[in-house]
């Protein structure tokens, strides 16, 4: 994935606003609050950073392709960072960038979910 199709795939997502900051990356948020994030990586390749359940945090942590996302599992959160963006990955980044989209929306009052049209029924 690049970070154009990152960003129509985000995008597409409900309740979400795009604004680009720490370091020019690429941020998706919903209510404000951060679910995905392009870049961060040190050389030219595309990486996407995520929130994840903590189920597949310890299963992506061991996978090729991913690790612990700087800045945020050494703070004990369990965010993931794909730094192999092979097309054949596509549809599982879209899942874990969706997967993350629920988790943080869940964090979220539920008259704030209504108002949002998230996490209906």
């Amino acid at each position: 994935m690049n970070y154009d199709k990152f960003n129509k795939f985000c995008g597409s997502l409900v309740a979400t606003s795009y604004v680009r900051q720490w370091g020019n990356s690429h941020v998706w948020k919903v209510d404000g609050k951060v679910f995905a994030i392009g870049g961060w990586t040190q050389d030219k390749q595309a990486a996407f950073t995520f929130k994840t359940s903590v189920l597949n945090f310890g299963f992506l942590s061991e996978s090729d392709g991913y690790k612990p996302a700087p800045y945020f599992a050494n703070r004990g959160m369990k965010w993931i960072q794909q730094f192999d963006s092979k097309k054949e990955k596509d549809e599982d980044l879209q899942y874990y960038l969706s997967e993350s989209h629920r988790i943080v929306s869940l964090g979220l009052t539920k008259t704030k979910q209504k108002d949002l049209g998230l996490n209906q029924g």
